[in-house]
């Protein structure tokens, strides 16, 4: 059996293992301070996973995006790739919308849901006026690219980098000089990457485990509706990605999908889809995606092509108005899915961005902004199944535009299918 099978075969092994300790620990300390203090022990291993994940995502990006733009050779080109990807991730974003605002309606998980709800004048103490239009486009540009590299700016580093590279590729042979010197920074970047991956399974062990120590899995059974309901949802979401992969990659999309089961796996136990960008340049790579087009298509993903995300957000303001059996006009709901459009974009990097923007957006509506209160206990749950939506919405978008684009080989990837065949067949022997 190959590494990359053995790492992902640890990670599932792993999320069994937490979910078992974690509700051995939620029924040996029923005390919730109790509960919340060992869960936090056990979180140590998942924060040190993701802060070294946050460690290297700031050079990782910049120095492998400043490589594919310089390599692009002009500006004309590099606009055309963001073009491209631009009208591939408003799509997206669209139907992602439609898809949470079509689901809600259709399933009514808010309906009856036989729980007390908040009053109405409970704080969420959540910021709803960090999201709006003039302050998306002012947080475009950094004050110090240092300061946007300190605090993992994704968006504000792709657009110095931007800058970066089409200087790079403008300057001739002393620009190559200095793109072998950031080559040379990308591929010790990507040698670190490998190493801290290593401890994933041991990160999706403590993060599962810690969740469950303080939820248990009862929460689960009291949110079935809800939570059955938005994964059910994201299931369709995953079957439109793949069939619109379909459409433009052929049958090689389910190659791309088996590939990218670990970075799935990573993003979906850690609830980060940061945690997984690292292993998804990997996965590209071996599906045939030029590094150029990967590494430039995916930074700009974690902005606006954040999918889950933004169905996550029509499909919690619905379910809350459902809750408190408010009716939103369909002019109403279709004002709100292109606020969300706009509000959506630069979740990336914020602490419970969605939980956010879902609250900017029920202040904006006049829906009880303590509905919030409803969903808050199992958030993190959901955003397990978000997280992981996005780094498929990602893979595929990157994929695309590399097709569309001409840069996808059709060489390696004869080789890859029958490694992943390989892999399979000694998994299924294991």
């Amino acid at each position: 059996m190959s590494t990359k099978s053995h790492i992902t075969t640890w990670i599932l092994i792993a999320m069994i293992l937490g979910a078992a300790v974690g509700y051995a620990c939620y029924i040996a300390f029923p005390d919730p301070k109790m509960a919340k203090e060992v869960a936090g022990y056990i979180s140590l291993i998942t924060d040190v996973f993701l802060r070294l994940i946050k460690m290297i995502i700031a050079p990782l990006v910049f120095s492998t995006l400043v490589i594919g733009i310089a390599h692009m050779g002009d500006a004309g080109t590099v606009g055309r790739v963001g073009g491209k990807a631009m009208a591939w991730f408003i799509t997206a974003s669209l139907v992602s919308l439609t898809l949470g605002l079509i689901m809600a309606t259709v399933l009514a998980p808010g309906h009856n849901i036989g729980l007390p709800l908040p009053d109405v004048g409970s704080a969420t103490n959540l910021k709803t006026n960090a999201f709006t239009l003039k302050d998306f486009v002012t947080h475009l540009v950094p004050k110090s690219v240092g300061e946007a590299m300190a605090n993992n700016e994704i968006l504000q580093i792709v657009v110095f980098s931007i800058f970066f590279g089409t200087a790079i590729s403008m300057l001739g042979e002393r620009g190559a000089r200095m793109a072998g010197v950031i080559d040379d920074l990308a591929q010790i970047m990507l040698k670190i990457t490998g190493a801290v991956m290593w401890l994933a399974p041991i990160a999706v062990f403590a993060a599962i485990a810690s969740t469950v120590t303080t939820q248990g899995l009862g929460i689960l059974v009291t949110f079935a509706k809800f939570m059955g309901s938005f994964y059910l949802s994201l299931f369709v979401l995953w079957a439109l990605l793949a069939l619109a992969g379909y459409i433009f990659l052929g049958s090689r999309v389910f190659t791309l999908i088996r590939l990218i089961r670990e970075p799935f796996l990573i993003s979906f136990s850690t609830a980060s889809s940061e945690a997984a960008y690292p292993k998804l340049l990997d996965s590209l790579d071996r599906f045939g995606v030029d590094r150029k087009i990967s590494s430039f298509v995916l930074p700009l993903g974690y902005s606006f092509n954040l999918d889950g995300s933004m169905m996550y957000c029509t499909f919690a303001v619905l379910f809350i108005a459902q809750a408190y059996d408010i009716h939103l006009p369909l002019g109403t709901q279709i004002t709100m899915l292109l606020l969300l459009m706009l509000t959506s974009k630069g979740m990336a990097g914020v602490p419970r961005a969605s939980l956010v923007v879902i609250a900017a957006t029920l202040n904006q509506f006049g829906i009880p902004e303590a509905g919030l209160l409803l969903i808050m206990g199992v958030d993190q749950f959901l955003d397990m199944g978000r997280s992981a939506t996005n780094a498929v919405g990602n893979s595929i978008a990157a994929a695309v535009v590399a097709k569309w684009e001409g840069q996808l080989s059709s060489g390696p990837v004869a080789e890859t299918e029958s490694a992943i065949a390989a892999d399979d067949a000694s998994t299924a022997e294991a």
